[in-house]
């Protein structure tokens, strides 16, 4: 069948008009949703609805995201209020586990309340960071112990964890662990997963947590202040890593770090140039690995052109975000949960 060039020139506009362009964002606007004494240092959606939080003094909660109603609980154990840093979910618990020794990881119960599954003591036990692969794989991650990184796996929904041996895990640096600074030190994409440590290294595993690798960046880490705060992927390939010193958050130096090939390799990138010190970095979904927003007490900042350069789009101080889709994120921070909309 022949066509008209008149009709293959509409039938070639229809295609490109079909295939929608990221268009970067200009601005930012900021709407408070929860304000409390409480620092809220991690988050996440249980579903396109609901945003659970957990922070310090054993408080946890949620956010209906349609009405900005919120339901707050305090947790407890014995004589010991916990502070959390890290939270999971699947399609049908929420997770929460807290820092310090006695390290505690809770999980939703049958009976409304939250319930124990995983305990730890000892010397040096600090977990930061909490995700899952689906709703029967997940991961915790936390400081080095007896001369290894803390990693505990689940393989049953989160009802049980069993604490990944030294010897099937590569040798710790001495004092290396993670910031508990955002719930964002490890990131999930297919099978993989990856850990920013304090040391500037990045752990790797291709088959959920079962080997793992790791390697040495050129991100700062001479201090114990110094590493990796935060790291995002948006697919297996193309992940951004981010931190800093947040005792010198004005330094841009060596502070921020991409791949392309998945994390077999990491570059510097947008060096000695905005932003300064954050503690979270995020792909905005649909961006075709373009769009990143990353938050810490410094303010907000934006790239539209995968890290390469970045503005400033607000002062307003958050610890953590997670977007809800393409426009609309949650950020948390101290005393405060915001809904931030980005045009």
């Amino acid at each position: 069948m022949r066509f008209s060039p008149l009709v293959l020139f509409i039938l070639i506009l229809i295609s490109c008009a079909e295939e929608p362009q990221y268009k970067p964002f200009q601005s930012v606007s900021i709407t408070p949703v929860f304000e409390d004494s409480v620092s809220i240092r991690a988050i996440t959606f249980l579903d396109g609805r609901t945003l659970a939080f957990a922070g310090s003094r054993g408080m946890y909660g949620t956010v209906d995201v349609t009405t900005q109603r919120v339901r707050s609980n305090v947790q407890v154990y014995d004589s010991i209020t916990p502070a959390f840093r890290a939270v999971g979910n699947t399609s049908n618990d929420f997770f929460m586990i807290s820092i310090d020794s006695l390290a505690l990881l809770y999980k939703t119960g049958d009976q409304g309340k939250m319930e124990l599954v995983y305990k730890e003591d000892g010397e040096g036990v600090f977990y930061d960071c909490m995700a899952f692969w689906n709703d029967t794989e997940g991961i915790a991650m936390g400081d080095t112990v007896n001369g290894c990184l803390s990693i505990i796996i689940t393989r049953d929904g989160g009802q049980t964890w069993n604490k990944i041996p030294c010897a099937n895990l590569p040798e710790g640096m001495e004092g290396e662990g993670a910031f508990a600074a955002s719930n964002s030190n490890v990131a999930l994409s297919g099978n993989h997963a990856w850990i920013g440590t304090t040391a500037g290294r990045v752990y790797h595993s291709e088959d959920k947590g079962k080997t793992w690798t790791v390697q040495q960046t050129e991100i700062i880490h001479q201090e114990e202040t110094q590493g990796i705060y935060s790291m995002d992927f948006y697919d297996e390939t193309t992940g951004f890593a981010m931190g800093g010193d947040y005792t010198q958050p004005e330094s841009n130096k060596a502070n921020k770090m991409i791949t392309y090939d998945g994390g077999k390799t990491w570059d510097l990138i947008a060096d000695g140039q905005e932003p300064d010190y954050k503690s979270c970095v995020q792909f905005v979904p649909n961006s075709e690995g373009k769009g990143l927003v990353a938050v810490g007490f410094t303010g907000i900042s934006y790239s539209g052109d995968g890290g390469e350069n970045w503005k400033s789009f607000s002062e307003e101080s958050f610890y953590t975000l997670r977007f809800l889709n393409d426009s609309v994120a949650y950020a948390a921070g101290r005393n405060r949960i915001s809904k931030l909309v980005f045009q």
